[in-house]
């Protein structure tokens, strides 16, 4: 079996009193999307920076795209690549120049060097802008040339650090696909943070929650959506006889009636609905609206994370 892309044991950082990261363990294989999710100051920022070699950790033991961190930085900087908030791309230069530094600072050669910088061009369709300064690119271009100057050395493992701020819908989707056909065309592991508890959702293999400096929970974002209680149904009721006849009997936990609506717990998902309209059915209460929620990633991040202590 292959290593993992990290392996991380017993991670901790502090800053004088102040602990960061308080024993933190994880395992990501290769070829997948993790995301690392948490509040402000839950240490997300201070995890990256030590598994991309910026800092040093006070204990635990690391090995990231296959070498032991503390013993082979060098090995762990060359596998690797960074793609942080706020893009690195010098506006004064035009987006083929752009990849063409990228390509000189990473040694490759003249030939090699234009051959990689045509094929990232076209890759992320930034070809008919390559001659353009990047500074008239649109935020959606700029993270695609960010992204694409990362992919120079071709990297086994990228940090993509909040990679759709700022974007509209369809520069975030599209950047979206970008990141799947990396990993499934590429065989490149994505190590995600995000504010962004949707983008968790729609791309990552498997999700981290981290509070206060440590991992209160792993898992698929199916697995994680499971811990947390709080599914229901809302029924709007046509009219204020049916809602005062089914209101009492049907284990609402709250109810508006200026608004003719109650709320249901709902533990069984298809089953609870079913019972439900059979029974509005039989009795033959009229239903204007209804809608089932489910416990989402928000309903997860909120319950699970705590804010950071000042």
């Amino acid at each position: 079996m292959s290593l993992p892309a990290i392996s991380v044991t017993g991670l901790r950082k502090s800053y004088g009193s102040h602990r960061v990261l308080d024993g933190i363990d994880l395992t990501i294989p290769q070829g997948t999307i993790f995301a690392l999710l948490g509040p402000n100051g839950a240490g997300k920022t201070t995890t990256v920076q030590i598994l991309s070699t910026l800092i040093k950790a006070d204990a635990g033991e690391i090995w990231v795209a296959g070498h032991d961190l503390h013993r082979e930085p060098d090995e762990v900087r060359a596998a690797i690549g960074v793609t942080g908030q706020f893009s690195a791309v010098d506006g004064l230069l035009t987006g083929e120049e752009n990849l063409r530094l990228m390509a000189d600072l990473l040694h490759l050669g003249r030939s090699r060097r234009q051959r990689r910088v045509q094929e990232l061009l076209e890759r992320f369709d930034l070809t008919d802008a390559a001659g353009k300064p990047a500074a008239t690119y649109s935020g959606g271009m700029r993270r695609r040339l960010d992204l694409a100057m990362t992919m120079v050395g071709t990297p086994k493992l990228i940090f993509l650090d909040e990679p759709t701020t700022g974007l509209d819908p369809r520069s975030r989707r599209t950047m979206w696909q970008i990141v799947r056909d990396l990993v499934s065309t590429d065989g490149v592991t994505i190590f995600l943070t995000t504010q962004y508890l949707e983008e968790a959702d729609e791309l990552a293999d498997r999700i981290a929650l981290l509070s206060q400096g440590e991992l209160v929970a792993q898992g698929t974002a199916e697995e994680l959506k499971r811990l947390v209680p709080g599914g229901h149904i809302v029924v709007r009721f046509a009219d204020p006889d049916g809602y005062r006849r089914a209101a009492g009997h049907l284990g609402a936990t709250s109810r508006n009636d200026a608004a003719l609506t109650a709320q249901i717990p709902d533990a069984g998902g298809v089953k609870t609905l079913k019972k439900l309209l059979e029974w509005l059915d039989a009795q033959a209460i009229d239903v204007a609206e209804l809608s089932v929620h489910t416990p989402d990633l928000d309903d997860v991040f909120l319950t699970l994370t705590k804010e950071p202590s000042r």
